[in-house]
C-alpha cells in the first residue's frame, strides 16, 4: 500500500533545485507541484512556471508562453536519446559523457 508521501521524483527534484544557483525560471509539468518543489524553486529566487494540479486549493498563475518552452527542452532531450552511446552510458568518465553530449549537440544543431 502506498502512502500519501510526495512522490519520489518529486523530493529528488528539490535536491536537485540545491545546486540550481542563478536559474531564473523553474519548469516542470504537473507531476511536480508539490510544496517542496515550489518552495525550492522560490527560494533560488526564480519564477515558478509549473502549472497547478486540479485539487489545489489556489491555482497558481504560471507565464504559459514560458511553459512551452519546457516542451522544446524535451524534445532536445528527446532527440539526444535517440543516440545509442549517450543513451546507454557507454562512456567510462563525466568528461568523456560531457564531451560526448557537446558533440552530439552540435551535430542536431547543424541538422
Amino acid at each position: 500500500m502506498r502512502s500519501a508521501r510526495a512522490r519520489p521524483s518529486s523530493r529528488r527534484a528539490a535536491d536537485l533545485l540545491a545546486g540550481a544557483e542563478g536559474a531564473g525560471n523553474g519548469l516542470a509539468d504537473k507531476a511536480y507541484d508539490t510544496d517542496a518543489v515550489v518552495a525550492a524553486v522560490e527560494a533560488l529566487g526564480a519564477q515558478v512556471v509549473i502549472p497547478s494540479k486540479k485539487n489545489r486549493l489556489v491555482q497558481r498563475v504560471i507565464d504559459r508562453n514560458l511553459y512551452r518552452d519546457r516542451n522544446n527542452v524535451e524534445r532536445f532531450f528527446s532527440r539526444l536519446k535517440q543516440f545509442r552511446r549517450l543513451a546507454t552510458c557507454y562512456n567510462k568518465t563525466a568528461s568523456s559523457f560531457l564531451a560526448m553530449i557537446h558533440f552530439v549537440s552540435a551535430l542536431i544543431w547543424l541538422q
